[in-house]
């Protein structure tokens, strides 16, 4: 298994990032999760209600750690780089949604 050990800018992170994403089912599961967060964020703006959006850091973590769990057979690289690892979870969304990374 690869592990991030010092990775300096973001484009070489985001390659580790990736090789920690290779199973497709848990690429959906993260997308998922993050399309639901979005969401869920979006609506605790609308409505005012704070719960929405700690429901939004529950199950994104919650889609994305099955992912990982059960699928990657890995650790979330969150533990050990929670900025780099949020910043590369939203561009590999991106990068699904624009049709970079197949869904």
């Amino acid at each position: 298994m690869k592990r991030a050990l010092n990775h300096s800018d973001s484009r070489d992170f985001y390659a580790f990032y990736l090789s920690e994403h290779s199973n497709r089912t848990s690429r959906r599961l993260h997308f998922m999760g993050s399309t639901i967060a979005i969401s869920l964020v979006g609506a605790t703006l609308f409505t005012g209600n704070g719960w929405l959006c700690a429901l939004a850091l529950i199950q994104a973590y919650g889609f994305a750690w099955v992912g990982h769990f059960f699928y990657e057979k890995n650790r979330p690289a969150t533990f050990k780089h929670p900025i780099k690892s949020f910043i590369s979870d939203w561009r590999m969304w991106w990068d699904t949604l624009t049709g970079k990374i197949p869904f």
